[in-house]
């Protein structure tokens, strides 16, 4: 009686197959990995798009009212001498160290070393940019200092009463200071400046940093235009850029950063419509 034949996997098959199964095993998990690093990287790109957009539109708009005064429409608060106090603000629209009685070392500062710079300005408004009205009546328009600056990656503005830091009256509401955006690598700021006002046809003829600003205001310069860029970086640290990236933004020298992060630069100029009417009418 014969035997029965038996048949199964021989030695090499089955190496041949544990060899496959690896092979589309390793494939698998490279692309669920390639997957997870994409997903990863456009979360954080999605991120700073949407943190740049609401941080520009919002200094924009504040930016917009810079150097306002407005002496024949606006509801002023006339505690004071509002006539006075428009040609202070018209014609120190951009406040450097020293403008102030009260608090001399307020004012715009170009920070050396890459640091971010610092920007106060003034204007006529209801509230700073905390929404703080310091006292005054709803609806009323006073001289309004905001001061733009960054602590440690965070961007902040407090909000002053022009009036107060003139000496002019006693604080009523102590300044505030609110959180406008955090994970801010840098900010930037130049400001463009006309020639000498009563020649002038209110365009900025060139951009400098606030370190030469006192000068040319001595000079009957004026700022008609505010240059800003900021660079943000994104929350997630688990984001692997192939290769380290470099970022120069407005005057400063190229700065190399992290492949942990996604990082971008949004930058943009911005006339000042109220202070070039003003140097018009000025001459």
């Amino acid at each position: 009686m014969n035997a029965r034949a038996q048949s199964g996997f021989s030695l090499v098959e089955l190496m041949i197959t544990l060899t496959l199964g690896l092979v589309i095993s390793g494939a698998v998990i490279q692309v669920l990995v390639s997957s997870s690093v994409t997903n990863k990287l456009n979360q954080a790109v999605a991120q700073v798009q949407e943190s740049g957009r609401f941080i520009m539109s919002r200094l924009s708009a504040e930016f917009y009212e810079v150097g306002r005064y407005d002496l024949v429409m606006a509801t002023i608060d006339d505690s004071v001498d509002i006539v006075a106090e428009a040609a202070y603000v018209q014609n120190r629209p951009i406040a450097l160290p020293g403008d102030f009685a009260s608090n001399a070392s307020l004012g715009s500062e170009q920070t050396s070393n890459g640091g971010s710079d610092k920007l106060a300005v003034s204007l006529l408004g209801t509230a700073d940019c905390t929404g703080n009205r310091h006292g005054y009546a709803l609806n009323d328009e006073f001289h309004v200092v905001n001061y733009y600056f960054v602590t440690g990656s965070t961007l902040k503005c407090t909000g002053y009463d022009g009036r107060v830091l003139r000496g002019l009256k006693a604080q009523v509401s102590s300044p505030a200071t609110v959180v406008l955006l955090d994970n801010i690598e840098s900010f930037q700021v130049q400001f463009g400046v006309t020639d000498e006002i009563t020649t002038s046809q209110g365009q900025a003829v060139r951009y400098v940093t606030a370190d030469v600003l006192s000068a040319l205001r001595d000079a009957n310069q004026q700022v008609v235009s505010l240059r800003w860029a900021v660079l943000l970086k994104s929350y997630q640290n688990e984001v692997q850029q192939t290769q380290a990236q470099q970022f120069a933004m407005l005057n400063e020298t190229a700065k190399t950063l992290d492949t942990s992060h996604y990082y971008q630069v949004f930058s943009k100029t911005l006339a000042l419509r109220n202070m070039k009417n003003f140097v018009r009418s000025s001459q």
